[in-house]
């Protein structure tokens, strides 16, 4: 079965950032489609039956309603939660990798166990065993 919720994220380092979430979170490209200056116009990333879309930050008719997470103090309107295996082992690759730990990884009294990190461009991830399904 696949995700029927696609979250989207730009960055201002694209390639960087997918090198990053496949290394760090465990995602496998999908697609990446490069533009012929390099920046990505569009990319999926896949993890567990679920799908991220993944681009650089580009001037495009939508564009005028986002901002990313350095326009507005490292702030988020919403997060992205990723169902792992093993929270603990997702969290010490991101932790290594550079992922800024913002809630530090804990079992939870509803199930589950999981944490929360900023990546190296600033989108905000929680991870976590707890599944809802």
């Amino acid at each position: 079965m696949s995700s029927t919720v696609v979250p989207c994220l730009r960055y201002p380092d694209a390639p960087a950032a997918i090198d990053w979430l496949c290394a760090s979170f465990g995602f496998v490209r999908h697609a990446v489609y490069a533009n012929s200056d390099g920046q990505i116009g569009h990319a999926e990333l896949t993890l567990n039956g679920g799908m991220i879309m993944v681009s650089s930050v580009l001037e495009t008719p939508f564009s005028r309603y986002r901002l990313e997470p350095a326009e507005c103090g490292g702030r988020e309107t919403q997060t992205t939660y990723l169902i792992v295996a093993d929270a603990d082992a997702i969290y010490a690759r991101a932790k290594a990798n550079g992922a800024e730990i913002l809630l530090e990884i804990k079992s939870e009294s509803y199930g589950g166990r999981g944490f929360s990190c900023r990546d190296p461009q600033g989108h905000i991830w929680s991870l976590g065993t707890y599944n809802p399904w």
